[in-house]
């Protein structure tokens, strides 16, 4: 049982999603979702409530086996994700996106200069998606602007 706002949030994704879904995915423009403040099990249902009224499958982004030490490869692991979500019209879901949705910092090295090109990447992918994105997060302050600006949708659940 969620407070009446949170249900709110929850039916106004519903609601995109289906207008979303009825339109063809190649006219779609995509819906980006943050959903801030849930703990786990409260995350996972909102999530799972989604799906069941969308009638959609939900590919479930383990930022573990995604994200690399090796430049490059993290952006090759979320095309492959982003290509598999696609093909599949699937419900995009990115927990504790705040890992992989950091602010961008000042450029002192190489290091930073190549998490910065991550971030370039996965703007430009969220935003290329035309079906549904759902990022959580328990830090918002910790997610670039450019992110936030790009979400349709954020509940705030703290």
């Amino acid at each position: 049982m969620l407070p009446e706002n949170q249900r709110q949030i929850l039916q106004e994704i519903v609601t995109a999603g289906r207008a979303n879904r009825a339109a063809n995915m190649t006219e779609s423009t995509g819906i980006r979702v943050l959903l801030i403040g849930l703990g786990a099990i409260d995350k996972m249902m909102a999530v799972e409530f989604l799906t069941g009224e969308l009638g959609a499958d939900l590919l479930r982004v383990d930022l573990g086996a995604i994200v690399s030490k090796f430049i490059g490869e993290t952006e090759k692991n979320l095309a492959r994700v982003f290509e598999a979500a696609e093909a599949s019209h699937s419900i995009l879901f990115l927990d504790e996106a705040d890992a992989l949705f950091g602010k961008r910092s000042e450029v002192k090295d190489s290091h930073d200069r190549f998490a910065n090109i991550e971030v370039r990447y996965l703007l430009a992918s969220i935003e290329e998606y035309k079906g549904i994105v759902i990022l959580a997060t328990s830090h918002k302050e910790n997610i670039d602007e450019a992110f936030l600006r790009r979400c349709r949708l954020v509940g705030d659940f703290c």
